[in-house]
């Protein structure tokens, strides 16, 4: 028999996630809310169908085991890939330059027969709309979690 998998299981292992339907998109887009980034460590492979965006991440799965240990936040970072992009548009964003990005949630929108728009919402009125053939998108941790230099995980007013 078996069970979901709990945030304990993975002790500090880094993530290597993959959302393949909006149940998972829900997932991964909790795990990089207020991840930040410059805008030039986002790029379109046109030839493999891939956006890939470089983000430095907030450890919310770690969240409870700072809290007890007192400790802050730690952040990591991570490759977010939308994989089967057809193209991509965007609004608010130049992507060559070293503007500091938040990233505050990704969406999908289902057009005809599993294709559909990926949405990426930056603060600051900033987008990305990824069209895409099929929903893909992974998640994986490139280095070890580090203290951000803040020392405060963020907030947003209610």
């Amino acid at each position: 028999m078996t069970e979901d998998a709990r945030f304990e299981d993975g002790g500090e292992r880094p993530l290597n996630l993959g959302a393949m339907d909006v149940e998972d998109i829900q997932v991964i887009s909790s795990l990089v809310q207020d991840a930040v980034l410059p805008a030039n460590e986002i790029a379109f492979q046109k030839r493999h169908k891939r956006l890939g965006l470089l983000v430095n991440r907030v450890r919310w799965e770690d969240q409870e085991t700072a809290d007890r240990s007192g400790r802050p936040l730690e952040r990591v970072q991570s490759v977010l890939s939308v994989e089967n992009v057809q193209n991509v548009a965007s609004q608010g964003i130049e992507r060559d330059s070293e503007t500091v990005l938040s990233l505050l949630s990704i969406a999908f929108e289902e057009t005809e027969d599993g294709a559909g728009h990926v949405l990426l919402t930056f603060a600051g009125d900033g987008a990305l709309r990824a069209s895409v053939e099929t929903l893909e998108l992974r998640l994986k941790d490139v280095t070890r979690p580090y203290l951000a230099p803040s020392g405060k995980a963020p907030s947003h007013p209610e």
